[in-house]
């Protein structure tokens, strides 16, 4: 059961697929992006509810839109796993089962326009997260993301256009992390990787997903309402009558 916000917050309309192609999701960020910068206005009631996707991928490796190939361990023409170049900023990133993956598509006209803050937000999510474990987690100056005793347990990457959000953050709960040994994952050659199973061993999945929705919520003043996706991607407005 996830918890949101008080009724006068905001919706944000809540889909966990679970395991998810990366293309699919992609495609419905790119869906979602495009309603909502057609409906964009300074009136709420004119625009669509924000959205969060909370899934897993298969194994990927995704590349920022400037990034660099140096950061490849392989040959591109002989990839381990698909390779794809996507809109967010940073380097290359590793996506696979048992990290957890969040695409917040939202409206900065509704929170505050200011990208820094949207990712100093995401990060104050993750700490609070990990800190339920007994985690503390940790920015670095200049670089962004989250660690816990010098290793990086959490990345973002972002888009914005027309303050509308789009990609996010991986979380890392209890994924095999051998596949970032093929990268220099976001770019960053002297701090490992880590995730939260190395501390707290048989860490369950669905439970860091529930707290991250629920912290989510809390941070950025949300309701979240679980949403299927045919709703999801409708053109229809949502009112709280249409909920089951």
């Amino acid at each position: 059961m996830y918890t949101s916000s008080s009724s006068t917050s905001r919706h944000c309309l809540l889909y966990t697929p679970g395991l998810t192609c990366y293309e699919v999701a992609w495609g419905w960020q790119q869906s979602l992006v495009k309603r909502r910068k057609q409906g964009n206005s300074d009136d709420q009631t004119a625009n669509p509810e924000d959205v969060l996707l909370l899934l897993e991928h298969p194994a990927i490796y995704t590349l920022g839109q400037g990034a660099s190939l140096e950061f490849l361990k392989f040959d591109p023409a002989h990839l381990p796993h698909p390779l794809y170049r996507v809109e967010r900023g940073g380097e290359i990133t590793y996506h696979c089962p048992g990290q957890l993956v969040g695409y917040p598509i939202l409206n900065l006209r509704h929170h505050r326009q200011d990208l820094h803050w949207y990712l100093r937000q995401l990060e104050e999510v993750l700490i609070q997260v990990v800190a339920q474990y007994g985690l503390t987690g940790e920015r670095i100056p200049g670089l962004t993301g989250v660690w816990v005793e010098g290793r990086k347990v959490a990345a973002i990457g972002i888009k914005v256009s027309r303050w509308i959000t789009m990609h996010g953050f991986a979380l890392n709960v209890c994924p095999d992390l051998s596949g970032f040994e093929a990268i220099v994952p976001c770019g960053i050659a002297d701090k490992p990787v880590g995730s939260m199973a190395q501390f707290v061993p048989g860490i369950c999945f669905d439970q860091v997903q529930q707290r991250v929705a629920q912290t989510f919520a809390q941070v950025f003043d949300v309701k979240l309402i679980p949403t299927p996706l045919e709703s999801l991607l409708t053109t229809e407005p949502h009112t709280d009558a249409a909920l089951r």
